[in-house]
């Protein structure tokens, strides 16, 4: 029987591939490659959610990665459970057909409570004195345990804030060898998250992250030479192309200035009372979800969004349709901003009155997504040994703030999540996987593309 894996390289894009990818280059020569239309918004779990079920955000209700949960009155961002994730995915798909068909789930998201047989994917424990201890989740659960004794911890430090970097893309990848070695999955799906940092950081300028090309490319090298050794057929994926920016549009500050958020003070620090609040936005990256609790009110917001500067298109209605948004979670107004704007969730008037974990990295409190979570502040001294102290302090049980994200969004450099203009900066699809007879594909095919490669 056919055994193949899709590695998930993101950021991947026609634009990248070149001088500093010689290998992904010479794949894409012997296999053949086509362009995957943008589903929007352009975001990690919304894509994946596509592809791995063949239909729109409408259907499979994974509409950004986060958004406002109208029951719970909260922000809900990178959850985790499969539940989440509506339809047949593509593992089911292909058992309905295949019995006794094994999947490897490493890193993609929402892997906890798939019905994958393998399945890896990062997840700290939190403690009740307040700490947060880096770990993953594995099914079957002692997996967990045997994979960490032959790799060591995961280096979660590396995964995501101002340290992420290679380290984790090349765990993931070890992790993928030790679960074909161990259990030699049908099928592997595998997520290398290495150029999402510096590209975002930098954007997608080659006299800083070709470095990262020819990093990526080595490691995806080592890999499916790994996997074509072992027989196992590899397509390569992406999920976006990140493209240049250089205007934040802090869209809740707007909405205060209107008097539409309600704010609570805790302490001194302010925190944004979404149930309260007559209209806010969640913004993830290029693409902001407006919630208005009162119908009356929707008409004055969808004016304020138009004349805003750097939104390109409001959404809503008939248009909010067509983009396959039409879902429970989705704002009544869907927001994409122009080619070189991008939306931060900053709410408060003065940096003395953020919320503590702005200046942290926090990625389930915060309402909205966080790029500048990247970046340590150039304002604090010293800051490997202020990261030191605050590490002992931590060891040593103390209560301690790792404070050290700044709160100045022009340093963002790099973004996605609406549809570039030039299909150069589309997600890609390289291998046998990808139809010799198209020029693109729209990302419901991505899920048959890869249904047939198992065949």
């Amino acid at each position: 029987m056919k055994r193949s894996a899709v590695i998930n390289v993101v950021g991947l894009c026609r634009r990248c591939i070149g001088e500093h990818t010689p290998y992904i280059q010479k794949f894409l020569q012997r296999h053949g490659s086509v362009n995957v239309q943008p589903q929007l918004p352009a975001v990690t779990c919304t894509m994946q959610a596509t592809y791995l079920t063949g239909k729109p955000p409408s259907e499979h209700g994974i509409v950004g990665n986060g958004w406002y949960d109208r029951d719970l009155a909260e922000v809900q961002f990178w959850k985790q459970s499969n539940h989440l994730v509506a339809g047949n995915k593509l593992w089911e798909s292909i058992r309905a057909e295949r019995s006794n068909f094994v999947t490897a789930k490493l890193f993609w998201w929402y892997n906890m409570y798939s019905s994958a047989e393998l399945t890896i994917t990062p997840r700290p424990m939190y403690r009740a004195d307040g700490r947060k201890v880096f770990d993953v989740y594995t099914h079957p659960m002692e997996m967990r345990e045997e994979i960490k004794e032959t790799l060591g911890p995961f280096p979660f430090h590396t995964f995501w804030g101002p340290a992420a970097g290679l380290p984790c893309s090349q765990w993931i990848a070890d992790s993928c060898r030790w679960v074909e070695k161990k259990h030699q999955p049908d099928l592997t799906l595998l997520y290398l998250p290495h150029l999402d940092y510096n590209f975002q950081r930098f954007g997608p300028d080659l006299s800083k992250v070709s470095g990262d090309l020819l990093e990526i490319d080595q490691l995806v090298e080592s890999l499916v030479t790994f996997l074509e050794d072992r027989d196992i057929e590899v397509n390569l994926l992406s999920e976006y192309g990140i493209t240049p920016v250089k205007q934040p549009i802090h869209i809740n500050r707007i909405f205060r200035e209107k008097g539409w958020l309600t704010i609570k003070d805790e302490m001194g620090l302010e925190i944004l009372d979404a149930g309260a609040s007559q209209a806010f936005a969640v913004a993830d990256h290029q693409v902001a979800h407006v919630y208005v609790r009162d119908s009356q009110d929707l008409d004055q917001v969808l004016q304020c969004c138009r004349e805003i500067p750097g939104v390109d298109s409001v959404l809503h209605g008939e248009s909010r349709t067509a983009a396959g948004l039409d879902h429970s979670r989705a704002g009544d107004l869907v927001l994409v901003s122009d080619a070189t704007s991008w939306f931060t969730y900053y709410y408060w008037q003065d940096d003395a009155h953020a919320p503590d974990f702005a200046r942290c990295v926090d990625i389930h409190r915060k309402p909205g997504y966080d790029p500048v979570e990247l970046f340590l502040d150039p304002n604090k001294r010293l800051p490997k040994v202020t990261i030191a102290r605050k590490l002992l302090q931590k060891k040593l049980g103390f209560r301690m703030l790792m404070d050290l994200i700044p709160l100045d969004a022009t340093l963002v450099k790099g973004s996605h999540g609406r549809m570039p203009e030039d299909p150069l900066d589309w997600p890609i699809l390289l291998g046998p996987a990808a139809p010799k007879d198209r020029q693109s594909v729209s990302p419901y095919d991505v899920h048959d593309l890869l249904k047939q490669a198992t065949e």
